[in-house]
């Protein structure tokens, strides 16, 4: 079952990727975006062939396949999908849930127009980026 938008701006108020909006701005925010769940196994990204959206974890956990192999496990307040949304290339990785997932979900074409006008978002979102980015080469020193 969805929740109201009301629960909705709620759920996404208690995620970093919030927290610098105000109550209006998450009222906003609950009407823009779309909500979704799915049942464990399922696959919501498929690597290199379809998928285009900006996937936040409201509950629940996916898990990060490329070519079959398991790289990571995404959860509460992570996202997932803003490589091909904000690229328009197919996906990179299969993401599978890995039990019962629920998401909120900006389509690809309106994460632009979302982003300009969320800022604090985008800065969030950018700061995830950079951690994954430095996880990802911290081998390197």
């Amino acid at each position: 079952m969805a929740a109201t938008r009301g629960e909705l701006g709620d759920k996404l108020s208690n995620l970093s990727l919030f927290a610098d909006l105000s109550a209006a701005e998450l009222e906003s925010v609950a009407h823009i975006v779309d909500e979704r769940r799915f049942a464990e196994g399922e696959r919501i990204l498929r690597q290199g062939l379809s998928g285009s959206g900006f996937y936040v974890i409201l509950a629940g956990e996916a898990i990060i396949r490329v070519d079959g192999k398991e790289y990571g496990r995404l959860g509460r307040g992570d996202f997932f999908g803003e490589i091909s949304a904000l690229l328009g290339d197919p996906p990179v990785a299969d993401i599978v849930a890995a039990r019962e997932l629920h998401c909120a979900i900006i389509p690809g074409p309106a994460l632009e127009q979302f982003m300009v006008g969320h800022p604090q978002v985008m800065f969030r979102m950018l700061q995830s980026e950079a951690r994954k980015l430095r996880t990802a080469t911290r081998w390197r020193s």
